[in-house]
């Protein structure tokens, strides 16, 4: 059995760390000794740290891959092959890729790339060639009208490990801020006739379609058993109804009093992590920092940019508002947790062998090296 020793490093475990040795074996931890070890065939890590793999709920980067300019779409298959190779070689193991079921007439190719991402993720995953490990993440438009459709011919399917319902409705959650939304359609090009028809339309939309197709998704979520999130929440109310509901998990609730309202209620609360290595929102919601600060925050999700989980965990460490330790399980064990893999997140014994070499310069972490099942990917 292939025996792979990591010694003189700094070990982040789930409530310290420690200089010391990891023993992978078999694919999986097999010891974690403090101290240097002696043996011939360790491998000296140079003071550098090691961490569990990161484990990333919620990333779109798959759709930025196919999608790389406006009028440009990349092949689907040699996208998927770019996103696994970029999130291997940010550290994270495994990852939840967030693929949108419904349009609202933002993205026409949506649609397509939910289809084909789910296709090409069976046919890459069986040939053992991917180096992170994939899931599915369902986000599911609530007011479009194709939702329940495109839900039903992937709801049982094996890789699904969670489902969020979101509303991008303009006027709503993360576009409350309708005239930011007409400033991004502006710059699409659309003219101010078509921006007001589109509002309009989305608005009689949704009147018509959001609350008979919540509880149709509601209820099929319930025969699963995967998690299920809401999305972009922004007061106590919808947090309220929510957990009325039978969601258990605010992903990226845009206001402060959301977040600790959701953590009231005993919910977990999912952050993005860009947010917190550009120092703010990208659109004028709460900084994550803050939900850190008090406490109202369980995990960070890459959201757009798989690069960010690894330098947030440090960066977040590094204000002293949390330890390291408690950084880290905010990208490797509390996510494994909430997506119902308990086999990883922590560097402890008999738990899968996923995790990373990182060395801290100058204040910006690089990961230097990867293993998932103990092999390296990176």
């Amino acid at each position: 059995m292939t025996e792979t020793i990591l010694t003189n490093a700094m070990l982040v475990l789930p409530h310290e760390v420690l200089h010391g040795t990891l023993v992978l074996r078999g694919g999986l931890i097999a010891e974690v000794q403090p101290g240097r070890s002696a043996v011939a065939p360790a491998q000296d890590m140079d003071g550098d740290f090691l961490m569990p793999g990161v484990v990333d709920l919620h990333t779109d980067n798959l759709e930025r891959q196919v999608q790389p300019r406006m009028n440009a779409r990349w092949p689907s298959r040699s996208a998927l092959l770019a996103h696994d190779q970029q999130c291997a070689a940010a550290g994270v193991t495994t990852v939840l890729d967030a693929l949108c079921l419904g349009d609202l007439g933002f993205d026409e190719g949506r649609t397509r790339t939910f289809r084909e991402g789910v296709a090409d993720l069976d046919t890459l995953s069986a040939t053992g060639l991917l180096k992170s490990e994939h899931y599915l993440h369902l986000r599911c438009e609530m007011p479009a009208r194709d939702v329940l459709e495109l839900m039903e011919t992937v709801a049982d399917h094996h890789r699904v490990r969670m489902v969020s319902l979101m509303d991008h409705t303009p006027g709503v959650g993360q576009y409350a801020d309708l005239d930011r939304f007409r400033a991004l359609r502006r710059r699409e090009g659309r003219s101010e006739g078509e921006i007001e028809k589109q509002i309009k339309h989305l608005h009689d939309q949704r009147a018509r379609l959001r609350a008979p197709n919540r509880a149709a998704l509601l209820a099929r979520i319930a025969a699963l058993e995967v998690a299920i999130a809401s999305h972009d929440d922004r007061d106590e109310d919808e947090i309220a109804q929510n957990h009325a509901d039978g969601i258990r998990i605010s992903e990226f609730p845009v206001t402060l009093a959301a977040a600790a309202a959701a953590k009231r209620h005993g919910m977990d609360v999912i952050a993005g992590a860009p947010n917190i290595v550009r120092g703010g929102s990208h659109s004028g919601n709460v900084a994550v920092s803050d939900l850190i600060g008090a406490g109202a925050v369980d995990a960070l999700a890459s959201d757009y940019v798989p690069a960010s989980l690894v330098e947030a965990a440090f960066l977040s460490a590094g204000t002293g508002a949390i330890t390291l330790a408690e950084s880290v399980a905010l990208v490797t064990g509390t996510p494994a947790r909430m997506g119902g893999m308990a086999d990883r997140g922590w560097l402890q014994p008999g738990l899968r062998a996923d995790c990373l070499r990182v060395r801290v310069h100058d204040g910006l972490p690089f990961v230097r090296q990867v293993w998932r099942g103990a092999e390296r990917v990176a």
